[in-house]
């Protein structure tokens, strides 16, 4: 957390940019530095901090069998932020959930990979 907050805001993007690889892993370099820039930009030091901290604690695991709605959940197959299984997991726990794999590295998706149409197309027929 001390690591964070002294390493986000500074104008080296290099803390920000271990976020960036993990969560855009095929990105080009601007793409990854536009989302570098984004991360300083859209957080104080101490709410990238925060946010780290109780990301690693919400679990709503036990809320998914009350979802009512049509429920999509995409996953990129190579992710290497949260693990395949677990978006399986999330899935299986919403009664009627429909769970759509990508062939994707990258936890962000990019406008110019393949599966950022098959995400698009996977939106599009569940809101249909």
């Amino acid at each position: 957390m001390a690591l964070t907050e002294l390493g986000w805001s500074t104008g080296n993007p290099a803390y920000r940019h271990i976020f960036s690889r993990t969560f855009m892993r095929d990105a080009t370099a601007d793409i990854l530095a536009w989302f570098d820039e984004s991360q300083r930009e859209t957080t104080s030091p101490r709410n990238a901090a925060r946010f780290q901290d109780a990301f690693g604690h919400i679990d709503v695991r036990d809320r998914l069998g009350q979802v009512n709605a049509p429920t999509l959940v995409v996953h990129s197959k190579y992710d290497e932020r949260i693990p395949l299984s677990m978006g399986r997991d999330l899935a299986s726990g919403i009664p009627g959930a429909q769970f759509v794999p990508l062939e994707s590295r990258n936890h962000v998706l990019v406008g110019d990979e393949p599966a950022w149409s098959d995400c698009c197309a996977a939106i599009s027929e569940i809101l249909a």
